[in-house]
């Protein structure tokens, strides 16, 4: 009892401090940038003016967001621009001491008319970003001390409208067991409903020279007067049998999250996912994840992650150049004498983010613990002794690997380099699978792979053509030797890229007006060199290929609204 009483004093003398602490000190002016199809726009300048501000201006990360700190309480007004984009003007927002009230801004294109502020002079250009954080998809500050303070700066009538994508794309995904069909349908659509919930609907529907496949995500978000936004998910995936002697592979995920602000410096992130596979058996899974960021100064952030599944192939392109399939968090399953497993990871991270000037660095060390890791190969294979997944749809397998543990670290440094163009080094040091002997067979591979140190230095670089709109990513990433597994599997930061040689691009198609939306072409190579191939023998003594990421083509239409 003494201990529960000296604990809850504890508490009562923090929550008394907080305010004070905070009193009289700066406010902060953050939100989302938006087009009005709801595509976060990357690399908008947003303008602070008023009395108690020199006219800063900031601009958005690859996310649509943006952070003006250190802004003496006041009223100040916001103008935001953006190539392709009228400017959209936010007047007479209120900032009080030690807070941070949000302001989301909708662009709109030349058919919609919107009040443009007067040109200002010139204002620093190094605050254009702040992306080296390990979950780079939210704000760097998003709840206040005054709920009241708390705004939107959409309108009304953008709330009602539905947002949407719909995506046709073909070519081999070449993912292993589990991945979207060679040829399929994606689709995303976004309402807000009751000013502070929004339900969203996205999936993938497959359809190539077998039965179909499809997976559906349904999700809730509410937005709390507190700043925090707790959400809720159901997924389910559906794949045909990959052979004869299996069952078709059936899985549901229930997934919670939400985040909390202590203060105006911790910021917790955390929920879990519960996912049930049937799939020549009854599996299931309970998977927590989240983040503790302490923000030490307004360039300053240090984190603690935890996570328990790889993050989906989306991150590795850009969430906002990828279109969403509903696919990134499926279960990664293995099969040894036709028993089903699925991919137990543990990942624990600490990493310091810190801007200078206009460079962005992040320093980073984890621990990876990975039970039954599910591994990819490339080659024509059957389910022969059942302990191979063949993929239908891109002539991959999934296998499973060894277990391992190991610990590693990162250091990834970005920078813009241009108003369109930004570059990203990244390297890291740690522990992969690999085989113990050369030329060993496929029935094997489990038994004989063990835990080997290797390097990997990456290299990637994202822009936009002034003129014809285009938005591309190139990267490449090496690797010190043979590896069955990609070093810091688990990373998250703006540093990650898939192995070897990738390309992607996204072209607006010109239209006609006639469609309230935009259509876009899409291009995807992965692993265009088909480097890192590790051959091994198969069963029936054919040579068959391990891999980290198997090459891949694929592109189509992307049509939003």
């Amino acid at each position: 009892m003494l201990i529960l009483r000296k604990l809850g004093f504890s508490v009562l003398m923090l929550g008394l401090a907080l305010p004070v602490w905070s009193a009289d000190r700066p406010g902060t002016i953050s939100g989302c940038v938006r087009g009005a199809g709801g595509i976060p726009q990357m690399g908008a300048m947003v303008e602070v003016l008023g009395a108690a501000a020199q006219d800063l201006r900031v601009f958005t990360d690859e996310n649509g967001y943006y952070a003006a700190a250190g802004l003496l309480p006041g009223v100040y007004n916001l103008k935001v621009s953006a190539p392709a984009f009228l400017p959209a003007l936010r007047e007479r927002i209120k900032l009080h001491a030690g807070t941070n009230t949000i302001v989301n801004v909708t662009l709109n294109t030349l058919f919609e008319a919107i009040q443009i502020a007067p040109a200002h002079g010139p204002a620093e250009e190094d605050d254009w970003k702040w992306v080296l954080r390990s979950v780079s998809n939210r704000p760097i500050l998003r709840v206040v001390d005054d709920p009241s303070l708390v705004m939107a700066a959409e309108s009304a009538k953008g709330d009602r409208e539905l947002k949407g994508m719909l995506s046709f794309l073909a070519g081999a995904p070449s993912e292993g067991f589990g991945s979207v069909s060679d040829m399929s349908t994606g689709f995303s659509m976004e309402k807000s409903v009751f000013s502070a919930d929004t339900i969203g609907f996205r999936g993938n529907v497959g359809y190539g020279s077998s039965s179909p496949s499809a997976v559906l995500r349904a999700s809730l978000q509410h937005k709390m007067s507190d700043g925090s936004e707790p959400s809720f998910a159901v997924t389910m995936w559906n794949s045909p049998a990959p052979d004869v002697t299996l069952h078709n592979f059936q899985a549901l995920a229930l997934t919670t999250s939400d985040d909390v602000l202590l203060g105006d410096a911790l910021e917790l992130k955390f929920g879990s996912e519960l996912q049930s596979v049937q799939f020549m058996g009854r599996v299931t899974t309970f998977r927590p994840f989240g983040t503790a960021d302490f923000h030490v100064s307004p360039n300053t952030v240090l984190e603690y992650r935890y996570a328990t599944s790889e993050p989906g192939s989306r991150m590795d392109r850009g969430f906002d150049l990828a279109p969403a399939d509903g696919n990134d968090s499926a279960p990664r399953v293995s099969i040894v004498s036709y028993s089903p497993s699925v991919e137990h990871a543990h990942h624990q991270e600490l990493s310091i983010s810190h801007r200078i000037g206009k460079n962005n660095l992040q320093v980073a060390a984890y621990t990876d613990r990975v039970s039954d890791p599910a591994l990819i190969g490339v080659g024509e294979f059957t389910t022969d002794y059942g302990n191979v997944l063949p993929d239908l749809y891109s002539g991959t397998f999934t296998y499973q690997g060894n277990d391992f543990h190991t610990q590693g670290m990162r250091l990834v440094l970005q920078r813009q380099l241009t108003s369109e163009l930004t570059g990203t080094f990244d390297y890291e040091y740690g522990g992969v699978l690999d085989l113990a002997t050369p030329n060993a067979s496929l029935a094997n591979v489990s038994e004989s792979s063990l835990t080997r140190k290797r390097q990997s230095v990456a290299g990637k670089i994202t822009g936009t053509l002034p003129k014809s709109k285009t938005r591309w990513m190139a990267s490449y990433r090496w690797i010190s030797g043979e590896a069955l597994t990609q070093v810091d599997m688990f990373n998250a930061s703006a540093g990650r890229a898939d192995p070897y040689m990738n390309l992607f691009f996204r072209q607006p198609i010109p239209g006609n007006g006639f469609f309230p939306g935009h259509l876009e072409a899409i291009i995807d190579l992965r692993n265009l060199l088909a480097q890192g191939y590790v051959p091994v023998l198969g069963h029936d003594g054919h040579t068959v290929y391990l891999v980290q990421s198997a090459r891949a083509v694929s592109g189509g239409v992307a049509f939003t609204f």
